[in-house]
């Protein structure tokens, strides 16, 4: 199969490589800077224990240098750039194309279906710790990496089937999902607690659940955004959310939390928005969800006193 992974990055950049190692036929669709950067000293990755795997001078391509179709896109882009994504990756998709898209929440899937078609369109989500650090080494800094996608009605189609026999064979782990709108919600659940809570009270979970109501907090969180799913059709389970956002003393926080400290821009309306959006739509009482449309308001709050600063 021909992969188009869009994006170089902690993401892209880290499965594409992966599968680099295992002689894929990889492109990676990147900017000329990146591309630039990526002839110079190759793809670096670092892995947990500090090893580096060194991919030299890995295929890459331009936007306006696609000339035929590839057979499977990996988009792997933050929610905010999908449009320009689009853009971008629209002359490789062709009538066989599939689009993996690996982004936070759903809202992307909508986009991408009026954009190329629901056939065109899988499910699918990633979990890796990574960043790109400041020489473009992509540095994953925890053991967790996968990557579990799906068909999104549930069938085993031959085209998944044969994704999996290929991400198998990948230094990462992989799972192919008969319920890939379920696994995808759930980890929604747990990155839109994470996110709303660590940016609301400014602070890591072990400095939340330590505090006054602290471990109500979050549970409420979880338990309001349950409720949306369960309105949109879903019962996702809580127990990745209970037991990694209750724990004492945890550093974890949210890569939007970070993202807001360094004056960032980040997935207010994709992550915690597109929840109100679709609670909304269920007509579910804004009573039901404080906290909920109070982080959103925080979050965009945050949105308007950066946009203006900077102008």
């Amino acid at each position: 199969m021909r992969i188009l992974t869009v994006g170089a990055g902690a993401v892209g950049g880290y499965f594409g490589g992966r599968l680099l190692e295992i002689n894929q036929d990889v492109t990676f669709l990147v900017r000329p800077e990146r591309a630039k950067r990526l002839k110079q000293n190759g793809l670096v990755i670092k892995n947990p224990d500090g090893s580096l795997s060194t991919l030299q001078s890995p295929p890459t391509v331009l936007s306006e240098e696609i000339k035929q179709p590839y057979d499977v896109i990996v988009l792997s882009c933050k929610a905010y750039d999908l449009d320009s994504a689009i853009q971008s990756i629209a002359p490789a998709v062709g009538s066989n194309t599939i689009i993996l898209p690996l982004l936070n929440g759903m809202r992307h899937i909508n986009a991408l279906e009026d954009a190329f078609g629901a056939e065109k369109v899988l499910g699918g989500l990633c979990n890796i710790v990574a960043t790109v650090e400041p020489d473009g080494t992509i540095h994953r800094m925890t053991p967790i990496h996968n990557i579990t996608f799906g068909e999104r009605d549930g069938t085993l189609s031959e085209r998944v089937v044969a994704i999996a026999g290929i991400l198998k064979q990948a230094a990462f782990d992989s799972e192919l999902s008969e319920n890939i709108m379920l696994a995808m919600w759930e980890k929604w659940l747990f990155l839109a607690s994470l996110a709303a809570g660590t940016c609301l009270m400014r602070a890591p979970i072990g400095d939340i659940v330590a505090s006054p109501h602290g471990k109500e907090f979050i549970l409420g969180l979880i338990e309001e955004i349950r409720s949306v799913a369960l309105a949109s059709g879903y019962s996702p389970s809580v127990e990745r959310a209970h037991s990694m956002l209750l724990v004492p003393g945890s550093t974890l926080t949210a890569s939007m939390y970070r993202d807001l400290l360094n004056g960032s821009r980040i997935e207010s309306d994709q992550i915690v928005g597109d929840l109100i959006y679709r609670a909304e739509q269920q007509n579910m009482q804004k009573a039901s969800l404080p906290l909920l449309y109070t982080a959103y308001t925080h979050l965009k709050a945050y949105e308007h006193q950066k946009q203006r600063t900077e102008n």
